[in-house]
Order: C-alpha cells, then sequence, then structure tokens
C-alpha cells in the first residue's frame, strides 16, 4: 500500500527540517510530506521588508536558517495565495497550513486543514471550561490571544514565549503558568516542539497540548 501523500504549507520558507522531523515522528515516518513556503522565491531583504502593520497583522516563523522573524500576516497571504492553490491542486491525500492563525481568505476558499480548528477542537474537548495557560510567540500576540480564549469561555493567562527560547527561558514562561494554576496548556504555534512541550508540562504541572501534534494527526487520520 502506498505512503499517504500530504502537502503542508508554512508562512515563511522551505525547507524546515525541524517541522518535517516533527511530522515524520508522529507519522512514524510512513508518509510522502511535499512541504512548501508562502514565501518561497523571496530574499532575505525582501522577507524583512515584509513589516507587520499592526499586532493583529503579526505573524511569528522560523526561516531555514533558524532565524526567527516576526512578518506581515497580510502579506503572507498575498504571496502565499498561489502557494496553496498549486497544494490544493496537486491531489494529495491532505493538505495543511502550517500556522495557528486564522486566514479568512483562505478558509473560505480552500478544503485544507488549518491548525487553529484543530487545537480550539481539541482544548475544548479535553478542557471544556477552567484554568487556561498559553505559550504564543511574541509579545504583541498576548492581549488578542487572551481575549479569544477568555470569549471561549476560560479563565486564560497567555504568555510569549519564542520559539527559538532555550531551556531556562522555556522553565521562566510556565513557572508564570504554574502560578496561575492552569489545567491545561496551549502551546500556540507551528514552532513549538515535544521539547518544548516536555519541558512547560514538568514546571507547569499540568497536560498540555502541542499545536503541530493536534494538526498532524487530525491530517494522519483523514489520510490513512
Amino acid at each position: 500500500m502506498a505512503n499517504p501523500k500530504i502537502g503542508a504549507l508554512v508562512v515563511g520558507q522551505s525547507p524546515r527540517p525541524e517541522i518535517e522531523a516533527e511530522i515524520h515522528a508522529l507519522a512514524g515516518g510512513s508518509i510522502d510530506l511535499d512541504l512548501r513556503g508562502a514565501l518561497d522565491g523571496l530574499s532575505r531583504q525582501e522577507i524583512d521588508a515584509l513589516t507587520p502593520e499592526s499586532a493583529a497583522d503579526t505573524l511569528f516563523t522560523r526561516l531555514p536558517n533558524g532565524d526567527g522573524v516576526r512578518i506581515s500576516k497580510r502579506r503572507v497571504v498575498e504571496h502565499g495565495t498561489a502557494k496553496l492553490e498549486a497544494l490544493a491542486a496537486a491531489g494529495y491525500d491532505v493538505t495543511l497550513v502550517m500556522c495557528t492563525g486564522d486566514f479568512p481568505d483562505w478558509m473560505g476558499r480552500f478544503r485544507v486543514i488549518f491548525p487553529s480548528r484543530t487545537m480550539n477542537a481539541m482544548v475544548k474537548a479535553c478542557l471544556p471550561e477552567g484554568k487556561l495557560g498559553v505559550f504564543t510567540p511574541l509579545a504583541e500576540q498576548c492581549p488578542k490571544s487572551e481575549a479569544r480564549w477568555r470569549a471561549a469561555g476560560y479563565d486564560a493567562k497567555v504568555v510569549a514565549l519564542s520559539p527559538n527560547a532555550g531551556e531556562d527561558e522555556i522553565r521562566e514562561a510556565a513557572a508564570t503558568l504554574r502560578d496561575h494554576r492552569s489545567e491545561l496548556l496551549v502551546l500556540d504555534c507551528m514552532s513549538y516542539t515535544r521539547t518544548t512541550k516536555k519541558i512547560a508540562r514538568e514546571v507547569a504541572g499540568a497536560p498540555a497540548i502541542l499545536a503541530v501534534s493536534t494538526a498532524v494527526r487530525t491530517v494522519l487520520e483523514l489520510a490513512t
């Protein structure tokens, strides 16, 4: 039996070996993965020029060289639509957008998996209400994230944690959520890894949901 064929679009550039490694580890290596970037073909100078216009327009992405950058969500959609069109038309079993943000311009147009939906559904299934601790990459994203989770019925505390953070920074951020007595942790970015999750769970003393895991497991359920 042929391996399932999965398409994936990151909001930055490909290749993303650490993301591919996470996907293959979750899948047990039994998939054919075509991962592309919304900003593929742009120079570093062109990427640096994609300046966010506001906190709501701000996305974090890790570039192939490991640098973490802030970029404009609007410009990601502008550059990435043709890339997503090509992936969606390629005939893969399932296609996945590798970002937990909301993309109204894409969500009504493409039949692909959006991690914001899979993550939100799993959070609600695991903790219908209560104290929620959330990690998000950038400080400017915290107020919007906190408002969104509170509107969903949670006593939510959101802390900024770069996906490029070292262990000491992860422990410091997780300690804040331990003080909040969070009942469930949410790692709300596709660039967080199982290592980040493990440290956060240990320090905060609560189970954790990793965005990339929820999305990939959903894709595997559909594709296998």
